[in-house]
């Protein structure tokens, strides 16, 4: 295998990696100190999930040859953000993590519960998402009135790069924002560790914590993530090996939610940047893609202490910004197939409206919630009276 051979797809790898990484991490560090994460089990976490899907995508790349990315889930950790009002015990956070990881270990080998998970209707599922995210997507505007100098040019950043090149809108957004910030609030470094440490974290179960955090992010996970990412993938002429992928990023999600990971599975965004004929015109080298992008983040993996440094003494609303912005794309898919289906339109707008209102009952949240009220709602609405 020569190297000059396969310079696109090992581009496209790299690029896949800075997207993944610059748009996301904000949003998962936020999620994690949401649910009571430490600066260090924080790091930790990051640190875990980063090697995890490294490997992951290195392997299942390697032994498919076709681009199979794995990531976290962003969506997933925007849930995580929308958590924090249940004020739950990082270890208890944990333990919802391993039982999604649990869930998607079982879909690998019982399918039943993957078509269970799909017979949720699309536009209540996306409806739930689209009003977890919700407040990320606001932040950027709200972050003009305390932070004009700063959240004017990342939007007009993101806007103009949208233009250009959507997937690199949102890198470049958050690009923009680390240097003007790094200018105009500086971060100390002095005190950050060059390597970060690994942090071991006995999991905790609570009922109402598996029911609004562990099923949760098992359906946002499922509904956001794999899905759409095996269809992307087919759309590119990739059949994605269900079993394998499923079984490997659910082990994946158990062992790595011992050092505080959350769920990991296949990519939908970062996908397309593999899969595509921009990768390779070569469908049968694109592989290398994904294997490259595997390599990369192993090392992003070792700066995870820098990162979290960075983004802990960023203002949050700033934070919440970049954020944002990266999830606008999210939104807006989710927003439009949450309006789609005119039988499931009033249940999706009750379910955004349970959703963004971030209530919590029983000490079970709100995206659980949604998802109750949704399908009550449509179950009402569509009812047929019998004659």
């Amino acid at each position: 295998m020569r190297i000059s051979e396969y310079r696109s797809p090992i581009v496209a790898g790299l690029v896949a990696t800075v997207t993944g990484t610059l748009a996301s991490t904000g949003i998962v560090l936020t999620g994690l100190s949401a649910v009571g994460a430490s600066p260090s089990q924080a790091t930790s976490a990051i640190c875990i999930m980063l090697l995890a899907y490294g490997v992951l995508s290195i392997g299942l790349s390697w032994r498919y040859k076709m681009p199979i990315s794995i990531v976290w889930s962003t969506p997933g950790a925007a849930l995580l953000a929308s958590a924090s009002a249940l004020g739950l015990k990082f270890e208890t956070a944990v333990g919802a993590f391993f039982v999604c990881g649990l869930l998607l270990s079982l879909t690998a080998f019982w399918p039943q519960l993957g078509r269970l998970v799909s017979s949720i209707p699309p536009a209540i599922a996306s409806a739930m998402l689209a009003g977890v995210i919700l407040s990320f997507c606001t932040a950027p505007f709200s972050a003009i009135s305390s932070h004009p100098a700063i959240a004017l040019p990342v939007i007009a950043s993101w806007l103009i790069m949208y233009r250009i090149k959507p997937l690199w809108a949102a890198p470049i957004a958050i690009t923009v924002s680390a240097i003007l910030m790094q200018l105009m609030l500086p971060v100390d470094f002095s005190q950050t560790p060059l390597l970060p440490t690994l942090t071991v974290i006995a999991p905790h179960f609570e009922l109402s914590a598996i029911v609004s955090l562990g099923i949760p992010l098992y359906i946002v996970t499922m509904a956001s993530q794999n899905v759409p990412g095996i269809a992307i993938m087919r759309n590119f002429g990739y059949e994605v090996p269900f079993k394998a992928a499923m079984a490997s990023t659910g082990i994946a999600t158990v062992l790595g939610s011992f050092f505080g990971g959350q769920a990991m599975n296949l990519a939908a965004i970062t996908a397309a940047i593999n899969a595509d004929e921009h990768a390779d015109k070569d469908p049968k080298k694109r592989w290398v893609a994904a294997v490259t992008a595997g390599i990369a983040y192993v090392f992003v993996a070792l700066a995870a202490s820098v990162t979290v440094a960075f983004i802990l003494q960023t203002p949050r609303e700033l934070l919440l910004a970049g954020a944002g912005l990266a999830l606008v794309g999210t939104i807006t898919n989710a927003l439009q197939t949450a309006s789609s289906d005119p039988h499931h339109r009033i249940a999706a707008v009750i379910t955004f409206l349970i959703s963004a209102s971030g209530i919590s009952e029983f000490g079970i949240g709100a995206a659980f919630w949604a998802l109750v009220g949704g399908l009550i709602s449509s179950y009402v609405v569509n009812f047929k009276k019998s004659d």
